[in-house]
């Protein structure tokens, strides 16, 4: 039984993410998509709220398991010597040269860490998780960005997170 493990920060999941998903689901056994926390980034949902999104977004997919972890991937991949392969999306260049240096750090960090690349489809390539928050944030349709079955959660939380973000500036510039 093959395993692989694709993570990412999932904030917000999108169609991107939900592609790469689907297609990795269908090249092996099980797919563990993990959501990780990176202290260098600061986020519109907590990690229980990204895990039940990504649940809610995958639950008619059947070798699909929602993971977390805050540390290493290189650890992840450790912990669980079920898994065989880190999975990543790729949308453009930009993210191969990320993605190769994390690929030979995992490698280097645990020797049996190979990652496989999955190039976004042609649809979903300019899509992120920070273009959903800004087209979110100034009342943008995101109906075409993320899952249909987590659409009004995003777009609810992403735009009230955009209104007190204006609230708070306001009340500075009248300090």
């Amino acid at each position: 039984m093959k395993t692989a493990i694709y993570p990412g920060s999932f904030d917000p999941c999108t169609n991107g993410h939900l592609d790469i998903i689907k297609r990795a689901s269908t090249m092996f056994d099980k797919l563990i998509v993990v959501v990780l926390i990176n202290p260098l980034k600061s986020y519109s949902f907590s990690i229980s709220e990204r895990r039940a999104l990504l649940e809610k977004a995958t639950m008619e997919m059947k070798n699909i398991e929602i993971d977390s972890y805050d540390g290493l991937l290189a650890d992840y991949f450790t912990q669980r010597s079920d898994v065989d392969v880190i999975v990543k999306g790729l949308r453009a260049t930009s993210d191969f040269e990320y993605e190769f240096q994390m690929a030979h750090t995992n490698k280097d960090l645990n020797p049996r860490a190979e990652t496989v690349f999955i190039p976004a489809s042609a649809n979903t390539t300019f899509i992120s998780s920070s273009m959903v928050k800004q087209v979110a944030m100034f009342g943008g349709d995101l109906s075409k960005y993320v899952p249909s079955v987590i659409h009004k959660e995003i777009s609810t939380r992403l735009k009230a997170e955009f209104e007190e973000k204006k609230r708070l500036a306001a009340l500075k510039q009248d300090l």
